[in-house]
């Protein structure tokens, strides 16, 4: 008669011992373009698909976290139930939120969700860019064991073959003649003495008086 509580009890301690719960969604597919490599300050959308695990229903309480490393992202977020669009959101900025009450449906339904996210390349992105991270977070704010799940693509970098440097240094140069030194200024041009009038006259005189006293001699 004791049987039955005892099982309860065992069945609860279990419950509360047990890890928590993982996740429900798995990543099934993405589709991305342009086609990467991602080109810095260009445009790219990426779309991915998830599921939730059959036989498994999605926590009302719990709710889908989403980032993206593009710039300027936009996002629709569409909830697809048994094969057809159910709900639909929308969002801007580099995060989205998707509401567990829109995921969570009985066990006998088929339940996905597409993301798409569409934003530009950070001109700045090298190596690998983060397009989409998600988590489930549960309602305690804390990340479902096992919901990580990230789509990331590299980045194209930039080649520097055939690029010329604009810094050429010429393989001779012509150095300029030194400066002439001045030429050495000449001496101020000097006049010859010549004759003075007052040195010239007694010579002058004493040359008459020979000629006269010859004359008087002939006569």
């Amino acid at each position: 008669m004791h049987l039955v509580p005892r099982i309860l009890c065992c069945g609860l301690l279990v419950l509360l011992l047990a890890g928590p719960a993982a996740a429900a969604q798995i990543l099934t597919g993405t589709s991305l373009a342009p086609v990467p490599p991602l080109v810095p300050g260009g445009q790219q959308q990426l779309v991915a698909a998830y599921a939730i695990v059959s036989g498994t229903t999605f926590p009302k309480d719990h709710e889908i976290q989403m980032q993206t490393g593009l710039a300027d992202a936009r996002w629709t977020l569409q909830v697809i139930l048994d094969g057809n669009n159910a709900a639909r959101q929308t969002a801007a900025g580099n995060a989205a939120f998707l509401n567990g009450p829109l995921l969570a449906y009985p066990v006998n339904r088929d339940v996905s969700f597409t993301v798409t996210v569409s934003g530009i390349v950070p001109p700045g992105a090298s190596g690998q860019l983060t397009l989409l991270q998600l988590e489930e977070i549960d309602n305690t704010g804390n990340i479902v064991p096992g919901s990580l799940s990230t789509v990331s693509e590299p980045v194209e970098g930039i080649g520097t073959s055939g690029v010329q440097s604009l810094v050429q240094t010429p393989s001779t140069m012509t150095s300029p003649p030194p400066p002439r030194s001045p030429a050495p200024a000449l001496p101020a041009p000097t006049r010859s003495p010549g004759f003075s009038a007052a040195a010239a006259l007694p010579a002058l005189v004493a040359a008459g008086l020979v000629l006269l006293r010859s004359r008087k001699a002939r006569e």
